[in-house]
């Protein structure tokens, strides 16, 4: 795999509008593409989805030398495959977010077809309890041939919601505050839809909800709700961002009492 697209994260002072130092990731980072903090300021800490090597790094904020740190804690397993660009097809992690009381992480990836969900409890070691699949490149359905896979004896079937075939793979996603509902779009960039997925250009888009256990873990499909953006009015059409208008988990903090004025 190539580092032309970067393999390292910038720290910056905002207060001053200066660079101050570079956390390199190394070869196991390679497209470092969203980044998520603890929703609790009193805890710097946070996690960053590495697209291309398919890693989940987390950095933290060091005591002894007071610079931030990363390191690798989750790593997904490309998938030795026949009929696709590549032998070899990375998950390809397109998003990531962080649940509200910081318990959970959830990441996409946008060519493997499945969201996992993953107690962070202890950030250093994430525990995978909730995995669902909703399209991607490696269905059963499809022209992809999976030749070695460390994780799953057979490929997974195609995902349907209403009967409506996802064609695409799960891309951006949001959770509600109380953690219970994910909504999951499948768009990343047209040209890249367009070489992955050409239905998803000529069908549009879906969007879809995933049920959370907030108990034990777990991701389950909400056969219920369907956003078919493939019945616009004027033609099929692409969706990428999610939000809430009254928040949502990727752009809300919480203050613990203590930190409250007048507490």
């Amino acid at each position: 795999m190539t580092t032309d697209y970067g393999t390292s994260l910038h720290v910056w002072d905002f207060n001053q509008r200066k660079y101050q130092y570079t956390v390199p990731l190394g070869e196991e980072g390679l497209i470092p593409l969203e980044i998520r903090f603890l929703h609790n300021p009193e805890k710097p800490v946070g996690f960053v989805g590495c697209a291309l090597s398919s890693t989940i790094f987390k950095f933290e904020l060091s005591q002894e030398s007071g610079k931030w740190e990363a390191e690798k804690v989750i790593a997904v397993g490309p998938k030795a495959v026949e009929g696709w660009a590549l032998p070899n097809m990375p998950g390809l992690i397109t998003d990531i977010l962080i649940s509200m009381d910081d318990r959970f992480l959830f990441f996409s990836n946008w060519l493997h077809g499945d969201i996992r969900q993953y107690d962070i409890t202890d950030p250093a070691a994430p525990k995978l309890v909730g995995q669902v699949f909703l399209g991607g490149s490696i269905t059963k359905e499809g022209s992809v041939k999976v030749t070695d896979d460390k994780e799953l004896s057979e490929q997974p079937a195609a995902a349907k919601v209403q009967g409506r075939v996802l064609h695409g793979g799960p891309q951006m996603i949001q959770l509600s505050l109380d953690g219970k509902r994910l909504y999951v779009t499948d768009s990343l960039l047209t040209p890249w839809d367009r070489q992955f997925y050409p239905n998803l250009i000529s069908n549009g888009t879906a969007m879809v909800q995933v049920d959370v256990d907030t108990v034990k873990g777990g991701l389950t499909i909400n056969d219920k709700f369907l956003v078919d953006f493939g019945k616009e009015p004027d033609g099929p059409v692409v969706a990428h961002e999610v939000r809430y208008p009254g928040g949502d988990c990727s752009s809300d903090i919480y203050l613990p009492n203590e930190l409250l004025p007048n507490a």
